[in-house]
């Protein structure tokens, strides 16, 4: 079995950017606003329930009745707090606030160097893709994607298979052909639902998710520096590599 290309969620999976970055970059925005909107990181678990940041949004103040439910313009208003929000995450991307997780510049470099194609499917934003992305890896990484899946380019975010199946037609590839990467429950739900076959690497807010019909279940890719405890315990390997993703796949196949 030949696997053609990887897509790459991008919060949580490609950088840790939810706790140390997305939610930071809330708080810095409801503060510039004048408002008392404040998200704790017990508050922001919470809230990662529900994917998008606007849609964050509108779940926090019903959830947590704050007095701006119901208002007429309170749609208008997340909108704005959402742009200020992404302005204040993309600053914090160009101080490189938020580096890659462990070993995923070495799985991108692997993944290139054996002709396998990449691609995006996300529910943030393409600035905000764009921000880690040139500020990680360099100005010339954008080119390392041939699909962005990113934003509002599908109506139905994560856990609905949109996103995925927006990049399979783009690339004009089947599921069977992809191998998706992801780090939370609704992340592989979408996945699965594409038809496609899911690595995951969970990070600190969704260790405990339910990851049933994932390849392998890591706690990060891993590299000789910073490797992966999980690859160390069943495997003897620091890392999952292009080799180990291959084998999972024919194992699941045969």
């Amino acid at each position: 079995m030949t696997i053609k290309a990887y897509i790459f969620d991008v919060d949580g999976t490609l950088a840790d950017t939810e706790r140390d970055g997305h939610r930071i970059a809330f708080n810095l925005a409801f503060e510039a606003a004048g408002m008392d909107w404040h998200w704790t990181e017990q508050i922001y678990g919470h809230l990662l329930s529900v994917t998008g940041g606007k849609e964050r949004m509108k779940f926090y103040v019903n959830e947590y009745d704050k007095p701006q439910k119901g208002l007429p313009e309170l749609d208008d208003m997340i909108r704005d707090l959402h742009a200020l929000k992404t302005q204040k995450y993309v600053e914090l991307l160009n101080n490189n606030a938020i580096p890659l997780r462990p070993g995923v510049k070495r799985l991108l470099d692997e993944a290139r160097a054996g002709g396998i194609r990449l691609a995006i499917a996300t529910t943030t934003t393409p600035q905000n893709v764009t921000a880690l992305l040139q500020n990680a890896l360099g100005k010339d990484s954008m080119d390392w994607f041939e699909v962005i899946g990113a934003g509002d380019i599908v109506p139905a975010k994560k856990p609905a298979p949109d996103i995925y199946q927006y990049v399979l037609d783009e690339m004009k590839l089947d599921a069977d052909d992809c191998v998706a990467f992801e780090d939370s429950v609704n992340g592989i739900r979408s996945s699965l639902a594409a038809g496609l076959r899911t690595v995951i690497t969970y990070n600190g807010y969704t260790r405990a998710d339910d990851f049933s019909g994932a390849l392998v279940v890591l706690d990060r890719f891993g590299d000789t520096e910073q490797p992966s405890a999980i690859m160390q315990q069943t495997q003897q390997k620091c890392c999952l590599g292009v080799d180990d993703i291959a084998a999972l796949c024919e194992q699941v196949a045969a």
